[in-house]
């Protein structure tokens, strides 16, 4: 078993399917609409239990029904809750729309998250007891930039999802271990219009960078060492909404295991191909079986979504 902490966010996705996202001004009509626990914080603690690991939550739901269902899809995927906070108001909320390319366009209201601005003495003691820290920008930057100081200064590992893009403070740069931007992210981050620049720029942040570049896989950079592409898995897609959380979530289980960098990244790939077969995110997160039989047949990732 492995353990890892996740620091972040918990929402409920509201999620409209439409054949083409309506531009602004435009009305369109969905086809369906679906509510599912999500955020990212949330997703990556599911992603990570579903791959195996032993995975605990950190952030905060609101006293509503939302907020009962995302509790208890974190607790039915085996993720600890024991320091996910109840507070007075709404949960927070990702409102979506998925077109019929599997393409999203996403608004974030934090609700409950907002309220996560600091440590607790408990929050402080768990962190300290695990081997990575997933962090994400779905909670205020306070408590982001606190909890992964908290983790380095005591050697755990900081895994930093940059989402939603923002800029980032040099003192946040300078307790990541791992930075996990997909594209846009990286270029958001450093002015370079090309990924592969966009990386290699960011290691005078950071050591190790992983560049998530959706069909195309995942570019890895770090300090001293050759550059490496990772193909993804060809599939056809039918909603990308949880294929980041997804990888990251696959990734930090390999690595807490001890896994070489190339073998982990083709892992938390896979299960990141798994993942946009299906609709919806926490729940169209692979299990660690799952990971391992498409990886020993990889030709079934190509046949029609399950």
């Amino acid at each position: 078993m492995t353990s890892i902490v996740v620091l972040g966010s918990t929402n409920m996705d509201l999620v409209a399917y439409v054949a083409k996202a309506p531009a602004r001004g435009e009305t369109v009509t969905g086809r369906a609409f679906r509510t599912i626990p999500g955020g990212k914080g949330a997703n990556q603690a599911v992603a990570a239990a579903r791959a195996g690991g032993e995975v605990a939550m950190i952030g905060a739901v609101g006293a509503d029904d939302f907020g009962y269902r995302l509790r208890d899809v974190l607790e039915h995927s085996s993720v600890d809750t024991d320091l996910l906070r109840t507070v007075e108001g709404p949960s927070g909320t990702a409102h979506i729309v998925v077109d019929d390319e599997g393409g999203n366009a996403i608004v974030v209201v934090p609700g409950a998250n907002a309220t996560v601005t600091s440590l607790t003495a408990g929050d402080e003691a768990l962190i300290a007891t695990a081997r990575l820290l997933l962090l994400q920008l779905e909670l205020p930057l306070s408590v982001v930039v606190e909890g992964a100081a908290h983790a380095h200064a005591r050697g755990v590992r900081t895994v930093l999802t940059p989402a939603p893009a923002q800029p980032l403070p040099p003192e946040l740069f300078d307790v990541t271990d791992l930075l996990v931007p997909n594209e846009h992210e990286a270029v958001a981050l450093t002015g370079r219009a090309d990924p592969h620049a966009a990386a290699l720029a960011l290691l005078d942040a950071v050591p190790e960078v992983v560049v998530t570049l959706g069909a195309a896989g995942c570019l890895y950079v770090a300090r001293g060492a050759e550059p490496l592409t990772v193909p993804a898995p060809r599939v056809r897609a039918v909603d990308t909404t949880a294929a980041g959380d997804t990888f990251v979530g696959a990734l930090a289980v390999a690595l807490a295991e001890g896994r070489p960098m190339p073998d982990a990244l083709t892992w938390a790939g896979t299960a990141a191909a798994l993942s946009v077969r299906r609709e919806g995110a926490s729940i169209s997160m692979p299990y660690r079986t799952e990971i391992d039989a498409a990886l020993a047949t990889p030709e079934s990732l190509e046949n029609d979504p399950v």
